[in-house]
């Protein structure tokens, strides 16, 4: 059978073209079993690329510090080679994680059966010390260097590449049985397809996914309540609350490529939730190339949506907003502190409003600001925002809120972790506009929490920031919200940071 490319009908711009950007998430109430089973899978995991990540990263400070301990202990400083040892012990541990790598020795099930590839880890130390060696020939440099260190190093490396890993696969053995680490997976879809996969996937030996349970629109009559021993939790509206209590990794649809309308139906609903979706291509008798597939160990599954900012990328960001929020607390302190008095001077009550806002997932986050408003007039709920002249606001309150200073509070709650420092800016759970709420008001909105929010973003740096008076206004928002969603990088991040303060000049929309 001829190969074809998967159909562009699935890709995410495909999908808001066909007038399926997301339907607003209207959960229903979970059945007792629902709620049970999502309260079991509250806790966070770990991931297995976090996992293997960490793993390259020990075995080449393992392989450098053990060949400058023998260095520093067998030859020591002051020759003429100093600097070329550096070299190669920094270059060779570098070679020998890359080729480890390359040879799937960091895969799960290498990490949890070293025995399987002691013998490729063995030689693959061997050749990148080889390597090495026939370098240095050539380089007319090997008759300089220590014979005692190239073997001491070569034998430690042995011992560093091989106890560990024996040591992290019994850990990884006894974090997977007690659900430590895992990929957690929903079945959306259930009748005989469902039963296939799941059974398909129990049978991939060393496979990190738990299923935790099946979800279909359709009665018990067409879709039975217990697919290959897994209950039928509910229907898609259902799923959505399940998703925000629960914390999944995967959602997988298992329907057929030929039932289109119903496919692009369910993406309607579940974009919106932070989850990788794949669609199942076990049963699928279209066969595509290779790189549109990924597996769960040969089972097939069609990539729709990636669940943005995830793993090392979510650690970079993390890494970044800490980092920048203390210089950020550091040199805005001052300000932070004039501010407080001001505030303090010109009205009664405390310096900090607390509001509550949607953050990442929709959970309800806690988020600080400088109080702008009589203490007696703060409208937490945000249900009647401020405009022009309100009289709400006090004399320092318009300046602050005119300037942006009234957020700077927020440095903390991202140096915390409820807020990221670039990201959706939050809204306060009850915002509205002309009576609506935002979510009802715009298709797609809760996709903009598949991310943490931020104290700045995409759409206030493009003007989009202050008062949300019109319908368009709310919808241009999420859609700079939503384009900074699909592009991040830490590059975007510090763009959008180092253009905050110039583009907050414009304080047109700000009262």
């Amino acid at each position: 059978m001829n190969r074809i490319e998967p159909p562009n009908r699935f890709s995410p711009e495909a999908v808001r073209a066909n007038g399926v950007e997301g339907g607003k998430p209207q959960p229903g109430q979970l059945n007792d079993t629902a709620r049970q089973v999502a309260a079991q899978y509250r806790r966070d995991t770990m991931s297995p690329i976090m996992v293997s990540g960490v793993l390259r990263l020990v075995e080449f400070v393992l392989l450098a510090l053990s060949g400058t301990t023998l260095f520093l202990t067998y030859v020591g400083f002051g020759t003429e080679l100093d600097w070329h040892y550096a070299i190669v012990i920094a270059l060779a541990s570098f070679v020998a994680v890359v080729l480890l790598d390359i040879n799937d020795c960091y895969q799960l099930p290498a990490l949890m059966r070293p025995s399987s590839k002691l013998t490729r880890i063995l030689i693959v130390w061997g050749w990148t010390l080889a390597l090495f060696a026939v370098a240095g020939f050539f380089l007319k440099l090997t008759d300089d260097f220590s014979r005692v260190w190239f073997g001491g190093w070569f034998v430690a490396g042995m011992v560093l590449l091989v106890l560990p890993r024996l040591a992290l696969a019994r850990l990884i053995k006894l974090w997977t049985r007690n659900g430590r680490i895992e990929r957690r997976a929903v079945i959306v879809g259930g009748g005989k397809s469902a039963e296939a996969l799941v059974r398909a996937i129990e049978q991939q030996p060393y496979n990190d996914i738990r299923i935790c349970g099946i979800f279909d629109d359709r009665d018990d009559r067409r879709s039975p309540p217990l697919v290959a021993g897994y209950p039928k939790l509910g229907d898609i509206s259902e799923l959505i609350e399940f998703a925000r209590i629960a914390r999944i990794d995967m959602l997988i649809v298992s329907l057929p490529l030929t039932a289109e309308s119903r496919v692009l139906s369910l993406l309607k609903k579940l974009w919106v939730l932070p989850v990788d979706i794949r669609l199942s291509a076990h049963s699928n008798q279209l066969h595509f190339r290779p790189r549109s597939y990924s597996y769960i160990g040969s089972v097939p599954l069609l990539d729709i949506f990636d669940r943005p900012i995830n793993d090392w990328d979510s650690v970079a960001k993390r890494a970044f907003d800490i980092v920048f929020s203390m210089v950020g607390i550091v040199v805005l302190s001052p300000i932070m502190l004039l501010t407080a008095i001001a505030i303090k001077l010109d009205s009664k009550g405390p310096v900090l409003f607390k509001q509550k806002r949607h953050g990442f997932n929709n959970e309800v986050i806690e988020v600080y600001k400088f109080r702008s408003m009589y203490t007696d007039q703060a409208d937490p709920t945000a249900i009647r925002p401020v405009t022009k002249g309100d009289s709400r606001v006090t004399r320092v309150g318009r300046f602050i809120r005119k300037t942006s200073i009234d957020e700077l509070p927020q440095f903390f709650n991202a140096l915390f972790g409820s807020l990221s420092l670039v990201g959706p800016r939050p809204h306060a759970v009850a915002a509205q506009s002309h009576n609506l709420l935002y979510n009802e008001v715009v298709d797609g909105y809760f996709a903009r929490h598949r991310v943490k929010p931020g104290v700045t973003g995409w759409a206030q740096i493009n003007g989009w920031r202050g008062e949300m008076d019109t319908d368009e206004k709310i919808k241009m928002r999420t859609e700079y919200d939503l384009y900074y969603i699909e592009n991040w990088s830490l590059w975007f991040d510090l763009q959008i940071l180092f253009l905050t303060p110039i583009r907050l000049l414009n304080t047109e929309n700000a009262y």
